[in-house]
């Protein structure tokens, strides 16, 4: 007995050494990418972002101090948002929230009824303690929260027409983790304005399911046997993707590698969140081989808290965005082409 604890202490020693020496060399790498990044790349923006070697080291992760720098600038500002103008739609908010306080009998002056209004405070209050919650920094009295609480509610007063919808809040809490508030609502705003998360958080039924076909064709093209099974149980994407899109993977996997998603979801656009959830998808495939429906969307709504960046990455890097001689976006646009309005009745989440 007293041999094999002995053994395992030697084990678990070597264990933790092992991970120290790749904690460290992590660390050097994070540290030599940060100073290219810093004299080389981002002086040179505009020249060097599509360069292959700027490409290479943007997979492999981007050093914190420069992530939201290298966000913003990726994403960009079509909606030429100032933080001037963030300043505005923030007034605006805290006089609705005022006026709420004071009295629920306000006319409607945007074509929003006040109950309206009310609901999307009010979800907005709730979804702000359930973000991140083991951080304790967003929730009430935490050093986020009163900053996460003006983007929302700035951004219902920029976007009436978009309105809060649940999930947001994990949006704008990762960019609040890595951008000054300003900036944070700019990047929130036009990313919020990108044509699938535009089609998601509008609900719009018709190029989701568009989004779902697309997919579907990358799953059954790179994963034929876990495409099968889950077509004999009629098991559709809309389960498992619409909380891995609404949230940008942000409440699905751990923090640090959400953010490594949010780095080539940058670089890429949409097309790397459907290749990540494949990623997904790939690395589980031999336990959800194994398993029934319930069991699947169970799987595929709580993920396994262990997953870790390097194995998630290699599983991404395998999944092949082509299909026989088209990319995501020809076969976006096919898609596009080919799928009937009355196709809508094919997913059943949707219908609700």
């Amino acid at each position: 007995m007293v041999a094999e604890a002995k053994k395992r202490e030697i084990k678990e020693a070597y264990k933790r050494k092992r991970i120290m020496k790749e904690r460290f060399k992590q660390e050097e790498n994070i540290a030599s990418a940060m100073v290219i990044w810093i004299n080389e790349i981002l002086p040179n923006w505009e020249v060097m972002r599509s360069t292959r070697r700027v490409r290479e080291l943007w997979w492999q992760g981007l050093p914190p101090s420069v992530r939201g720098k290298v966000w913003s600038l990726a994403v960009g500002n079509e909606l030429n948002i100032t933080p001037e103008l963030y300043e505005i739609f923030l007034s605006r908010a805290k006089e609705r929230w005022k006026s709420f306080s004071e009295t629920s009998s306000e006319n409607d002056t945007e074509g929003v009824s006040v109950a309206d209004r009310e609901a999307s405070l009010e979800l907005i209050k709730l979804d702000i303690s359930r973000t991140f919650p083991s951080l304790y920094i967003f929730q009430k009295g935490g050093p986020y929260h009163d900053v996460l609480h003006s983007i929302l509610g700035a951004y219902t007063c920029y976007r009436p027409d978009v309105g809060y919808v649940q999930g947001m809040s994990f949006i704008a809490a990762v960019l609040i983790l890595n951008l000054e508030e300003a900036d944070a609502f700019i990047a929130f705003a036009n990313l919020l304005n990108k044509p699938c998360q535009l089609a998601f958080f509008r609900v719009d039924h018709s190029m989701m399911l568009k989004y779902f076909a697309a997919f579907e064709v990358f799953f059954e093209e790179n994963l034929s046997k876990l495409f099968l099974h889950f077509k004999s149980y009629s098991l559709t994407p809309d389960i498992y993707l619409i909380d891995w899109i609404f949230t940008l993977y942000s409440k699905s996997l751990p923090l640090d590698l959400a953010c490594r998603v949010w780095d080539v979801f940058c670089r890429d656009g949409e097309e790397f969140l459907f290749r990540t959830g494949l990623g997904i998808l790939r690395l589980y495939e031999d336990i959800l081989l194994q398993m029934d429906f319930i069991h699947i969307a169970q799987f595929l709504t709580k993920l396994p808290e262990d997953i870790t960046s390097e194995k998630l990455f290699s599983c991404i890097a395998a999944i092949q965005m082509q299909n026989s001689t088209k990319k995501w976006t020809q076969v976006f646009a096919s898609v596009m082409k080919d799928i009937k309005e009355g196709d809508k009745n094919s997913s059943p989440a949707l219908k609700s």
